[in-house]
């Protein structure tokens, strides 16, 4: 697996990264707290993850109300991976009273502590979205302090819009702070709306990307052609609302023509959407999350297949940008 430069951090990243945001739950959903991957599960998917020849892996504070980050904190204690980078976010609501995102420094400092206490360190640091009460330079006078005192090599950006990056990015310049080096946004073959603008500013301003739910939550596979309902406590069926126009009956046509196109490139549905993940030109490297071993063929595909430029267009022109 190749390792690529990360935006102009100056830090090379796997161009895959393995999410470890369903292990102990199903990402920041506090009613899914229990009914991710286990313990066990987890440490596996992470040793496969290893195998494969991943460097990163992602979690957040939120994620199963912090058993993420203990689940990746145990695996770096016991394995001690050589080369392992860490990647966690800070900001969304952690406490069951909470309903904002917090960005504020006090809350940033406490939560840092709390995360390299639980993995050991953070290399790259994430706000997990927006938090329009806190002024942006004190947001980011708080990863820059981070930065200074060698506690993150770099800090990123996670669910922003265009207009949210382009406030980042000249807030930045004119108070000589650090400047986010990536972005983490929803994105894979049906979800591409970051394509109209956000990553020609992305692209222009020397920035990495690493997507999230590249294969729409299993959508961009064969899973719901064959009728599959969705799975109680599934990522789908936890956040309904962003992938409910991925089971539409014109969705799942796309998605059928995709199948063919796998078919005929003789590769499963979801290793072409990750191929074309991989093949994207402003696509650093998508975030995986296989569930279970078997999950890990459609990695393997997409590592395989080098799609040329015919096959990638085509893939493409299946679904809307």
């Amino acid at each position: 697996m190749r390792m690529l430069p990360l935006g102009r951090s100056g830090i090379d990243v796997s161009e895959f990264l393995f999410g470890a945001g369903g292990i102990g739950g199903v990402g920041s959903s506090r009613t899914a707290i229990g009914k991710g991957l286990t313990l066990d599960q987890g440490l596996s998917r992470l040793d496969e993850a290893w195998e494969r020849g991943i460097r990163v892996i992602d979690t957040a504070d939120s994620y199963a109300a912090g058993d993420s980050e203990k689940a990746v904190g145990r695996w770096l204690g016991e394995r001690e991976p050589d080369g392992a980078i860490v990647a966690t976010k800070v900001g969304a609501p952690i406490e069951h009273w909470e309903d904002r995102v917090d960005l504020s420094p006090k809350h940033i400092e406490r939560q840092l502590t709390v995360s390299i206490r639980r993995l050991g360190r953070v290399d790259l640091y994430l706000s997990h979205a927006p938090d329009p009460q806190v002024p942006l330079a004190a947001t980011m006078s708080a990863f820059a302090e981070a930065i200074g005192e060698r506690r993150i090599r770099a800090w990123g950006c996670s669910n922003v819009t265009v207009r949210d990056l382009e406030a980042l990015l000249s807030v930045a310049d004119s108070e000589g702070l650090p400047r986010p080096e990536w972005v983490q946004n929803g994105f894979n073959l049906a979800l591409r709306g970051d394509e109209r603008d956000l990553l020609p500013l992305v692209a222009a301003e020397g920035l990495g990307y690493t997507p999230y739910s590249p294969l729409a939550g299993g959508v961009l596979s064969e899973r719901y052609l064959k009728g599959a309902e969705v799975v109680p406590g599934s990522r789908i069926d936890v956040a309904r609302a962003f992938y409910a126009d991925f089971l539409t009956d014109a969705a799942l046509a796309r998605v059928q023509l995709l199948a063919d196109l796998a078919r005929d490139l003789d590769v499963s549905t979801a290793g072409l959407a990750l191929a074309w993940l991989r093949r994207h030109p402003d696509v650093t490297a998508p975030i995986i999350s296989p569930r279970t071993e078997a999950q890990w063929q459609a990695v393997d595909e997409a590592l395989e297949l080098d799609l040329g430029e015919e096959e990638f267009e085509a893939a493409g022109a299946l679904f809307p940008s």
